[in-house]
């Protein structure tokens, strides 16, 4: 290319010496809107006119750990990242994008939130798709909180584990093997070690058995050869044996379950019960002691016990007689075995027990029913019955319960009777100046109006009836929110009856 190619036309020096340039009006205007667009960007942290794709929600009883764009990981591989988190209740809603290759997200997935590695810092959830034969999650599905879950974390543990009393039996435990280590053992004690180590604490007899520790190894070291046996094929007959004992202990695994399982009871019964066994492990030595000496006595009693067993010999003797005495009785209760007596008794027993077994049954399946009502007056009824009204002067302060009440005793006070026509509400009636009406039941085929007046207008019913709401019979009533009394949409008073009329 020419040097004169590289050269702005004439036409174009000419334009930009005409133009003069963008002014300061154009530049602040394409910088204020630069300045938008980036602030719009870093808030929303989305770029508009976009889709985010498939996403699921999943509702957690804590995820404080978990912030936006935090992975979703499927057996380790991430597939998506969390867009939001927000409250729902006393629980947290979690929702996460989710990647091509992260789909198909059945119905019964589940989630976990997990640390991440050491050098990866934060967390992540762990997502479980689900398995094959459910169906597939819908956009913007949610994973109940019953499949989430969250990880315990070590400071929990500790926080939750070593509690204070924990904490305490912990330093008995070092309390007690420092005594150990360093008392000295009493004389009833020293009666079942070895002499060797009598009279000498827990570390010296420690200390003892290091210095004997060549001895031992020595023998350890007789005994180690003589498992290589005297004869060639030795060892290999003690393998083939050992196969044959570990193939029956296989085909018999699961009662080795069951003693391992057993063996882990009564070693869990023996920790429980650890304080119980050291006294009675100190207290063994004084028994032996004792048990010597009464062993000794009963000794020495053998012979006054074998001169009773010999006076004791023609009473023996007596006892066939006895029984053929006792024969006569034996047949006269025998008919109380009869049809008539404890034989039909069990007979009405036994034709009771199915239908004490069902009565068993159903009151089984009521008691959870009784649990669910009793959570609903407790966390409904009686949440919603203690709310004050707050309808300005016309209320008494009072909750609305006791309002319900004060209602019945004042319509039973208005109705009692005192002449022969029967119980009818009476009112005491008034002149004013408001004229007030009201419709009048059907009588005779007729509909009138009832007119009167009052003092004062009319005033309307706070809170406001709204109507009885649908009953939904797959939800329990504890899990639903307590209405609220002074919520907007119950805010009176409304329409008054009578009304006034002109």
């Amino acid at each position: 290319m020419s040097r004169d190619h590289r050269k702005p036309s004439r036409y174009n020096q000419q334009f930009f010496r005409d133009w003069g340039g963008a002014g300061p009006l154009t530049v602040g205007l394409i910088a204020a809107v630069l300045v938008a667009v980036g602030f719009y960007l870093a808030f929303t942290k989305s770029i508009p006119f976009t889709s985010p794709g498939y996403q699921v929600n999943a509702t957690f009883t804590n995820a404080v750990n978990i912030a936006i764009n935090s992975p979703i990981r499927i057996a380790g591989i991430n597939v998506g990242k969390v867009t939001e988190v927000s409250a729902a209740g006393e629980a947290t809603l979690v929702t996460f994008s989710l990647d091509e290759e992260g789909r198909p997200i059945r119905e019964d997935a589940a989630a976990q939130i997990r640390p991440r590695l050491f050098l990866e810092g934060n967390w992540f959830i762990d997502l479980d798709p689900g398995t094959p034969d459910a169906e597939e999650m819908p956009d913007d599905g949610v994973i109940p909180v019953t499949r989430t879950g969250t990880s315990v974390q070590v400071g929990d543990v500790l926080r939750n584990t070593l509690q204070l009393p924990q904490r305490a039996n912990l330093q008995k435990v070092l309390a007690g093997l420092g005594t150990g280590l360093n008392a000295t053992p009493t004389p009833a004690e020293d009666l079942t070690f070895e002499p060797s180590v009598r009279g000498l604490s827990g570390g010296e007899a420690l200390n003892l058995l290091y210095r004997e520790g060549e001895v031992a190894a020595r023998s350890t070291a007789i005994v180690n050869a003589a498992y290589l046996g005297e004869n060639p094929n030795e060892l290999r007959n003690l393998l083939r044996g050992l196969g044959r004992l570990t193939g029956t202990v296989n085909a018999r695994a699961d009662d080795v379950q069951g003693f391992v399982r057993n063996f882990a009871t009564f070693t869990g019964a023996l920790a429980a019960e650890s304080e119980s066994l050291s006294e009675t492990i100190r207290e063994l030595p004084p028994t032996l002691t004792t048990a010597r000496t009464s062993l000794s006595n009963l000794n020495r009693a053998l012979p006054a016990l074998r001169g009773f067993a010999i006076a004791i010999t023609p009473g023996v003797n007596e006892i066939p007689e006895t029984i053929r005495a006792v024969r006569p009785l034996a047949n006269q209760l025998k008919p109380l075995l009869t049809e008539s007596e404890l034989l039909g008794l069990t007979r009405i027993i036994k034709n009771n027990t199915p239908a004490t077994t069902t009565s068993a049954r159903a009151t089984l399946a009521l008691l959870p029913q009784l649990q669910y009502f009793g959570l609903c007056v407790a966390g409904n009824i009686i949440p919603t019955g203690d709310q004050v009204i707050t309808d300005g002067g016309l209320g008494n302060g009072q909750k609305a319960s006791r309002q319900a009440l004060y209602s019945a005793v004042n319509v039973a006070g208005s109705t009692s009777t005192f002449d022969g026509n029967g119980p009818f509400i009476r009112f005491q009636v008034g002149g004013g100046t408001e004229k007030v009406q009201m419709p009048d039941p059907l009588v005779g085929g007729i509909l009138t109006p009832l007119y009167g007046r009052t003092p004062v207008p009319t005033l309307g019913t706070s809170p406001l009836d709204l109507g009885t709401p649908p009953l939904v019979t797959d939800q329990p009533c504890y899990t639903q929110d307590v209405p609220d009394l002074n919520s907007p949409a119950a805010v009176g008073p409304g329409p008054a009856s009578p009304e006034v009329t002109p």
